[in-house]
């Protein structure tokens, strides 16, 4: 009895294999006499063959098994992946350029929510914690570094006025009623397979009664 399931993407997939590296490489041969009729094709460059403890990178996470540190045991891991991390720092660090500080402080602070929201938004079905936090606090010193150098006037900007003008709770910046939130505002949730819940071209009508 078949035992895959349907993953639904557009274009990307993983096939995952029970066996040694010939195997993978057979069935590499076999996805490709399959999409070859649909006028698909496998993209070099795109496809590797890995064993899940060297890890890989789909959809912007990095999947790989790891010993759970402290214990024996061994999970797969599902985490935003290093491109994926530098990707959302660059946005955050084009928000906070030196061309934008004609901008007012809550404008900026908004732009900077939207990308560090949105980015978590898509990665929050990982183990994604720690990623969020160490992203905010990059974001954190770019909008430090923002608020000085716009801010600062004829004399430098000391670390406690500006605690005291641009931030509400703590060291966290806040203007005109817009707070930074960052992305560990967003919940980090496990996600739950729902194929046999979600409706395919397979799944049986109900009985009339």
């Amino acid at each position: 009895m078949a035992n895959y399931r349907i993953i639904r993407y557009a274009d990307d997939f993983v096939v995952m294999v029970s066996g040694d590296r010939h195997h993978a490489e057979e069935l590499r041969e076999e996805v490709s006499a399959v999409l070859a009729p649909l006028g698909l094709r496998l993209a070099p460059e795109k496809t590797a063959v890995v064993h899940i403890d060297e890890g890989f990178d789909f959809l912007g996470f990095h999947i790989r098994r790891q010993r759970k540190r402290g214990t024996r045991k061994w999970y797969v891991y599902t985490k935003p992946s290093r491109k994926a991390i530098q990707s959302v720092k660059d946005k955050v660090s084009e928000r906070t350029y030196r061309s934008t500080r004609y901008q007012n402080l809550d404008d900026v602070l908004r732009g900077v929510n939207q990308v560090t929201g949105g980015w978590a938004n898509h990665f929050r079905y990982g183990v994604s914690k720690a990623t969020f936090g160490a992203v905010d606090h990059h974001a954190w010193n770019r909008l430090m570094r923002w608020i000085r150098a716009k801010y600062a006037g004829k004399s430098k900007l000391s670390m406690a006025e500006m605690r005291r003008r641009f931030c509400d709770v703590g060291w966290r910046f806040a203007h005109n009623g817009v707070v930074f939130t960052g992305a560990s505002s967003v919940a980090v949730t496990r996600y739950r397979y729902r194929g046999s819940s979600i409706a395919t071209p397979w799944t049986p009508e109900p009985q009339a009664t």
